[in-house]
C-alpha cells in the first residue's frame, strides 16, 4: 500500500502531465489553463471528502465505511479499523464493570462506596437493606444523615477504622444487627462493609442460655447430694434413716445420669452433619420394646394399647429411633394421670408412614407448643422435674426426625390430651 506522500507525488505529477501535454499541443495558454481546472478539481474533491470526514465525526455510524477512491479511501479505511479497536477496547471495559457490579451485587455484604466529604457515590442492594438506602435517591448524601446511629456517627468522627462497630436493631420490617467497617482508599475515599450477624447474636445467646440451663439442671441434684452427704457424714443415723438419704441421692445421680446422656445424645446429633444409615429397621420389633418400656414406666397406672397398622418400616438408624420415639412414649406416661389411656400406633398415610403417640393427658396450652424442641423449655418447670425430665427430650426428636427427612406434628387440647406424630417420606420406607 502506498504511503500518504508518494499518493501526493503521484497525483501532482499526473496533473504536471496532463497539463505539459495540453500545453505541447494546445499552447502554453491552454496548458496553464489546464493545469488550473485539474489542481480546482483536485481542491474541490479534497473539500467535499473534507465536509463528509467532518459530518462523519459529529455523527459516526459505527459499521459504515464511505466508499472513496484513492487516499481518502484509506483515510476512511483506518479511521474505521481505529474506532473498531476503540469501541473493542470500550466494551471490554463495560463487561469488566458489569461483571465487578455483578460480583459486588451477588455478596452477602453491604457495600458503600463514600467520598472524601462521606457523601455516598454508590451502594450494592445489600447495604440499601441494612441501611434503608435507595442509591437513587440517596446519591451524594452524607452518610451520616442516613445511618443516625450515634455509634456510628462517632465511629465516623474518631476515624478510627481499625475494627468493626456493632449497630443492633436495623432494619425496618425485620431486626437485625450489623458489624460496619470502614476501609480508607484512592485519594481519601472510604469503603465501607457491612456484615450481618444476627445469626452469631443468636448463636453466642443460645450458648449462654445453654450453659446457664446447664449449670442450673446440676446445682438442683449436687446441692441435694451434698447435703445428704454431709448429714450421713456427721450424724448418727439408723438403717432405715441411712437407707432413705441413700435411696434419695441414687435418685438425683441418675437424674444427673440422664441429664448428661441426653446432652451427649444432642450433641451427637447436632454435630454430626451426615444422614444416618440407612439400615431396615423392623417396626414390629420396635413397638414391641416401646411398649415394654412403657409399661415399665407405668408400673400398672395407665391402659397402654400398640397399634401396628402397617406392613412398613423405616430406613435409619435403630437407636436414634428407639430413642426418638422412646421420648414420645416416656413423656406421655408422665404426664398422663392414673388411669388414662396412651395409645402407640404405627400407621399408613399415603406414601407415607406415621408414628404416633397419643394420650389422655393434661394437654398442652397453644401457645407453648412452637417452642416444645427448645432445649430445656417446660411448660410447667416443678412438674418437669418431679416426674424426671431433663427438658432436652424433644429436642432430641426434632433432631432425629430431620435427620431422617421427616416431620413432627404436635396437636394437643388442655383437659383432654395430646397427640405427638413423627411422619417418615416414601424414601425412609422399607416393606
Amino acid at each position: 500500500m502506498l504511503s500518504l506522500k508518494t499518493r501526493l507525488i503521484t497525483i501532482f505529477l499526473i496533473v504536471f502531465l496532463i497539463s505539459w501535454l495540453v500545453g505541447e499541443i494546445f499552447g502554453l495558454l491552454e496548458g496553464l489553463l489546464a493545469a488550473t481546472i485539474c489542481l480546482s478539481l483536485l481542491l474541490i474533491h479534497q473539500l467535499w471528502h473534507a465536509s463528509r470526514l467532518s459530518r462523519l465525526l459529529l455523527s459516526p455510524n459505527y459499521g459504515e465505511v464511505p466508499s472513496a477512491l484513492g487516499i481518502w479511501g484509506e483515510i476512511y479505511y483506518r479511521l474505521h479499523k481505529l474506532v473498531r479497536s476503540w469501541r473493542d477496547q470500550v466494551l471490554e471495559i463495560e463487561q469488566q464493570h458489569s461483571r465487578f457490579i455483578q460480583a459486588v451485587q451477588a455478596t452477602p455484604n453491604g457495600v458503600v462506596m463514600l467520598n472524601e466529604d462521606d457523601q455516598i457515590e454508590w451502594c450494592n442492594g445489600i447495604a440499601e437493606q441494612h441501611f434503608g438506602i435507595n442509591a437513587k435517591r440517596d446519591a451524594m448524601q452524607r452518610v451520616t444523615h442516613i445511618l443516625r446511629k450515634p455509634a456510628f456517627v462517632q465511629y465516623i468522627i474518631r476515624q478510627n477504622y481499625r475494627e468493626p462497630v456493632r449497630l443492633n436493631n436495623m432494619g425496618t420490617f425485620e431486626q437485625f444487627s450489623l458489624d460496619v467497617q470502614i476501609f480508607p482508599y484512592g485519594d481519601k475515599q472510604k469503603l465501607l462493609l457491612s456484615q450481618d450477624v444476627s445469626q452469631i447474636e443468636k448463636t453466642d445467646s443460645m450458648r449462654r442460655d445453654f450453659v446457664a440451663n446447664v449449670s442450673h439442671e446440676l446445682k438442683t441434684p449436687l446441692t441435694v447430694l451434698s447435703g445428704f452427704l454431709e448429714t450421713v457424714q456427721e450424724l448418727e443415723l439408723n438403717e432405715e434413716d441411712r437407707k432413705k438419704y441413700l435411696d434419695l441421692m441414687s435418685v438425683q445421680t441418675g437424674r444427673m445420669k440422664t441429664l448428661v446422656e441426653d446432652l451427649l445424645t444432642l450433641a451427637k446429633l447436632e454435630g454430626n452433619p451426615e444422614p444416618p444409615v440407612t439400615q431396615v429397621v423392623p417396626m414390629g420389633v420396635m413397638l414391641s420394646r416401646l411398649q415394654s418400656d412403657a409399661q415399665g414406666l407405668s408400673q400398672g397406672r395407665h391402659q397402654i394399647v400398640v397399634e401396628n397398622n402397617s406392613q412398613k418400616n423405616v430406613l435409619g438408624d435403630d437407636l436414634e429411633l428407639y430413642s426418638a420415639f422412646g421420648n414420645l412414649v416416656s413423656n406421655a406416661v408422665r404426664y398422663t394421670p392414673d388411669g388414662g389411656n396412651i395409645t402407640i400406633r404405627w400407621s399408613d398415610s399415603g406414601d407415607e408412614a406415621i408414628f404416633s403417640v397419643i394420650d389422655t393427658g393434661t394437654g398442652i396450652a397453644q401457645e407453648h407448643i412452637p417452642r416444645l424442641t427448645e432445649r430445656f423449655y417446660r411448660v410447667d418447670r416443678s412438674r418437669s422435674r418431679d416426674t424426671g425430665g431433663t427438658g432436652l427430650g424433644m429436642a432430641i426428636v426434632k433432631h432425629v426426625i430431620s435427620r431422617h427427612h421427616g416431620e413432627l406434628k404436635i396437636e394437643s387440647t388442655l383437659g383432654v390430651g395430646s397427640e405427638f406424630s413423627l411422619s417418615f417420606p416414601q424414601q425412609r420406607i422399607a416393606l
